[in-house]
């Protein structure tokens, strides 16, 4: 794979209202198809990872305390550095490229990428050195009085894994880049390579430090900073400098100023989004011990699927849809849009389904081995239940909202947002004291739809997007997807006991792997054949791709 090579720039055009396909959607597809093959790989080692830190630490307090420690740096990284990046940063650079073909344009769009990566890094180091003196104060928020040993133990952890914090804002930098020149495949081969770094210096380095967490946590600070450093040759070779400039430069750039006041609402949004996480961290945390980390596990599995399909579509389709937005190609933005509910619908809904019939099988084939018990099972499983149900809404929420950044509109997204917060920890804590875990799981599968209803309101009253023609077919896709995946789930319920019953008594791989592998080809040849014979037009778009490969 080139990863230095740019995907192609052809106009975007998905299925029309007709069902028929063009070269747009087929473009769509082939970026998607592209980028998922990272992504899968990605996501896969990610759940390797997961599977690494069960195997060492199980359920326990040592595991929240990991768990709980690496939240606290991925929320600040997730607040100013991958959000503000991809809403803020990549179309304001775009608007510099559109006029870098002259050496005076060059000039004001490199000094406008030397003082972002000024801010960047002075932003993030203040941040960091801040944050590491105050870390037991911000643990408070996490922990009782009398979990005193298990909060010392996360406040250590956490003061190794801050600085993260630092690098990883300088990777997602190089990615806003890359992904504002169309280059894809660097920033997503990055991740793989944190997966592994942490996988590999957990089992090296758990034998000779006081215990695995920190191991992991040594894991982590070094493979931020390798994400960082393997997109840095990517961004030269394509003759962008990095350099510092001062800070009454940085901030005075009208680039830099214009990034800034696009931030600023979208951070208020984000806000919101990582207090629910902090919210029920805390709130998990205190109900009761290994609650944080079954909801941890949980969502690695809901990950997985996510990243594959809705992370990979919204990366691809916000520089299309900014430059349909600049260049008032309404139908085509409309086109796109609609397009990628539908992917959304095709992958999320059925996964859903299948995982609610197979969800013990899952996790006991991912995660039953070292210190993760029966016990640890069965908590998990109970709030996966849950947790799974709000997938294609997340995935949803993830492909609108590029929809509203294209038009450099923040404020609907940041309102939903502020909803989507207010619902999920007013649920959080009812359903948490009614429930345990799984109420906790709940409340955030239903502050997802109502985020979604919110989003599509907002999209509405755009003057610009065919909000009703978007909704209406996206509703009737997603319900053919639920009748479909309904009809297919029927011979997996039928089936799967007396599948797993031919190959109990073996290791998991065995035990559990096999049925998996069974009643996921069942499942699927039901689902592609009822897609085939109702000559479903996405099916045509994807199998012509795939031919052509």
């Amino acid at each position: 794979m080139n990863f230095n090579q740019k995907e192609s720039n052809n106009t975007q055009t998905p299925v029309d209202s007709t069902g028929k396909t063009n070269k747009g959607s087929s473009a769509l597809v082939k970026k998607g198809l592209s980028l998922s093959i990272l992504t899968l790989f990605s996501r896969i080692l990610g759940l390797l990872r997961q599977m690494t830190q069960a195997k060492f630490l199980g359920t326990s307090s040592l595991s929240d305390a990991f768990g709980i420690a690496f939240q606290v740096p991925n929320l600040f990284r997730r607040l100013f550095a991958e959000n503000s990046i991809s809403v803020a940063f990549i179309p304001t650079f775009k608007g510099y490229l559109e006029e870098a073909d002259t050496p005076e344009g060059k000039k004001r769009a490199q000094e406008f990428v030397n003082a972002t990566f000024t801010l960047v890094t002075f932003a993030t180091v203040t941040l960091v050195t801040i944050g590491m003196i105050i870390t037991p104060l911000i643990l408070r928020l996490y922990y009782k009085k009398a979990d005193a040993a298990s909060m010392a133990e996360a406040v250590i952890l956490t003061r190794i894994m801050f600085p993260y914090l630092v690098v990883i804002s300088v990777a997602a930098f190089f990615q806003g880049i890359l992904n504002g020149l169309k280059i894809f495949s660097p920033s997503g081969f990055t991740p793989i390579l944190f997966n592994c770094i942490v996988i590999l210096a957990t089992y090296i380095l758990a034998p000779h430090m006081e215990n695995p967490a920190r191991a992991m946590s040594v894991g982590v600070i070094t493979g931020g900073c390798v994400q960082a450093l393997f997109q840095l040759p990517f961004v030269l070779k394509n003759k962008w400098r990095i350099s510092f400039t001062s800070l009454k430069k940085a901030f005075s750039n009208p680039g830099t100023r214009k990034v800034l006041s696009l931030i600023g609402p979208t951070i208020i949004g984000m806000a919101a989004y990582q207090l629910n996480d902090l919210v029920s961290s805390a709130l998990a945390n205190k109900t009761g011990e290994g609650i944080y980390s079954s909801l941890s596990y949980s969502l690695r599995l809901q990950e997985l699927i996510l990243g594959i399909c809705a992370v990979t579509i919204s990366t691809v389709i916000l520089p299309d849809l900014t430059g349909c937005a600049k260049k008032q190609k309404w139908d085509q933005f409309n086109n796109l849009l609609s397009q990628s509910i539908h992917i959304m619908a095709f992958i999320a809904i059925p996964v859903t389904l299948y995982s609610l019939c197979m969800d013990r099988n899952l996790i006991a084939l991912l995660f039953a081995t070292g210190k993760f018990d029966e016990q640890s099972i069965q908590m998990t499983v109970e709030v996966f239940q849950w947790h799974i149900l709000g997938l294609f809404f997340i995935a949803v929420n993830r492909i609108i909202a590029p929809a509203f950044y294209a038009q450099q509109d923040t404020m609907s997204p940041t309102i939903a947002g502020l909803v989507n917060f207010a619902v999920n920890i007013v649920l959080a804590f009812v359903l948490s004291k009614v429930m345990g875990g799984p109420g906790i799981a709940l409340a955030l599968t239903i502050a997802s739809i109502v985020n979604s209803i919110f989003l599509f309101i907002f999209l509405k009253k755009n003057k610009n997007i065919a909000a009703g023609r978007v909704i209406g077919s996206s509703i009737l896709y997603s319900l053919k997807m639920v009748l479909f995946s309904v009809i297919a789930a029927v011979p997996v319920e039928l089936l799967k006991d007396k599948i797993i019953s031919v190959f109990a008594g073996h290791n998991r791989f065995i035990s559990q792997g096999i049925p998996i592998a069974i009643t996921a080809l069942i499942f699927a040849m039901v689902g592609i054949l009822l897609m085939v014979v109702t000559r479903d037009p996405l099916v045509k778009t994807i199998s012509r791709k795939l031919k052509r490969i």
